[in-house]
């Protein structure tokens, strides 16, 4: 099955915090940290990470790190267990070794005696990207059979709320105090009535006696808090919205093969309120199935007038030329951060990369440095103009006073295959160069092979200079 382009790039993130998360495994790996690594929000990352590679992150790295600890097991069995448990982020021996239990059936202690013998009868299937394309055939199959599922701009919807942090089991007792609230207040509408469980965090996240949600019913008139009930607006928004008809114990499934659909379709998470409206009093359907409808915020399509990133990239750049000067900021940081993660993935372990500065609308950056040029505290910069629709490469330095050094230094010499600032005073740059004069958006893949050939060509030849 050919995997289409959001797809690739969903695995190409989860692929990139999987090399990392094996690299540091004895490190930090919180889940905002390696939200970060990943260019997603946190919610929106475990929901691609759980969808991908079929654990939790957290269930992923807990194993990751068993498993490291038992290949050091097998061959050194010398390094005191509790030792081991501490290095990798255990907080204590006796929680290690029930998590060790849990994926080798024995204790640690025993694994180092019998540690060969043990995994010859274990089965250990490790993530591949294959494994989850094909997979998700099965989920579409199912979709076809379950579920109803279409894209709609939704109006805004007002509703009276009571929320709850804890277990689920309290949701029917928070509906009726709504109903009977809503009935002596006159609030419900005589038509076009709904009923809502909103989720504010996600339980895959979330311990489940932390998660918050919220009933709600629709109303007809705005409200004041009252007590526990308080009033929530639903904004109007995109929304891939799924109709199911499907037992309790299926839809926990069915915001899995949402999420899923939404990936397969070529669309994007959005921050926003995640829902899902009860179509059906269960108890009277034949088969006490719930009819629902399940509610994910997505980033704005338009089927009819599709565009994809690339082209919307490169109708900038010609409306830039035109003089237009309205551009689609978000989409200039998007691909800035496609860029950045390109060189993180490829050349971490020359460069330790910077955030991208993102606090102007003309331009965007992020800077590439070494050991070596931090000492002489300099730093390479990779410079996106978004008026001129360009790539520049410059060196800088981490300060004005270090700029002003290496300005002069240059400006005394000879040497002049790059273009010299004119002045330090307003200027980032000391020594710069246009890596891509002309980019070309609607082939990305050539256009990052272009930024980078001609961003070595820069610093390499920089570098000779400076030693």
């Amino acid at each position: 099955m050919k995997s289409n382009k959001t797809r690739k790039e969903y695995i190409k993130r989860v692929n990139y915090v999987l090399d990392f998360v094996e690299k540091n495994l004895d490190t930090d790996l919180s889940l905002e940290r390696l939200s970060k690594k990943s260019n997603y929000s946190s919610f929106h990352f475990h929901r691609v990470f759980s969808i991908i590679v079929g654990e939790t992150i957290n269930e992923y790295i807990n194993r990751k790190r068993v498993e490291r600890i038992a290949s050091i097991l097998l061959v050194n069995t010398s390094t005191p267990i509790k030792e081991l448990a501490y290095n990798y982020g255990f907080n204590s021996e006796s929680s290690f070794s029930r998590t060790f239990k849990k994926y080798y059936r024995v204790s640690p202690t025993r694994f180092k005696s019998e540690g060969k013998t043990i995994l010859r009868k274990i089965g250990i299937v490790p993530f591949t990207t294959e494994k989850y394309i094909r997979s998700i055939d099965n989920i579409k199959k199912w979709i076809d059979m379950n579920a109803r599922i279409t894209v709609k701009e939704l109006e805004e919807i007002k509703l009276a709320s009571i929320m709850h942090i804890g277990e689920f089991d309290k949701i029917g007792n928070m509906y009726q105090r709504l109903m009977k609230w809503g009935h002596t207040k006159k609030v419900l509408p005589t038509s076009d009535f709904k009923a809502i469980t909103i989720y504010h965090d996600n339980p895959n996240v979330t311990q489940i006696s932390k998660v918050r949600y919220s009933a709600c019913v629709r109303v007809s008139k705005d409200i004041n808090a009252e007590g526990e009930i308080r009033p929530f607006t639903i904004p109007k928004g995109n929304y891939a919205v799924g109709n199911f008809e499907i037992e309790a114990n299926d839809i926990s499934k069915a915001w899995e093969s949402m999420s899923i659909w939404v990936i397969e379709n070529n669309y994007n998470f959005r921050d926003g309120v995640y829902f899902e409206v009860y179509l059906n009093d269960h108890k009277t359907h034949p088969e006490q199935k719930f009819i629902i409808d399940i509610c994910i915020p997505i980033e704005k399509f338009n089927k009819s007038n599709e565009v994809s990133n690339n082209e919307n990239l490169s109708n900038c750049k010609n409306q830039t030329k035109q003089g237009q000067v309205h551009v689609d900021y978000h989409q200039l940081i998007n691909y800035m951060k496609e860029i950045k993660m390109f060189f993180d993935k490829e050349y971490q372990t020359v460069f330790k990369l910077g955030a991208i500065y993102n606090g102007n609308p003309d331009f965007s950056y992020f800077s590439l440095t070494t050991e070596e040029l931090k000492r002489l505290k300099l730093k390479f910069v990779i410079i996106f103009n978004h008026k001129k629709m360009c790539f520049n490469i410059c060196l800088s330095g981490q300060n004005k006073s270090i700029r002003k050094k290496y300005w002069k230094l240059f400006k005394g010499s000879s040497w002049n295959k790059y273009h010299l600032a004119e002045s330090i005073d307003d200027s980032l740059s000391i020594i710069d160069y246009t890596i891509v004069e002309e980019p070309n958006f609607d082939d990305t893949t050539i256009l990052i092979k272009q930024i980078e050939t001609e961003s070595f060509k820069f610093i390499n030849e920089i570098r000779n200079i400076l030693e």
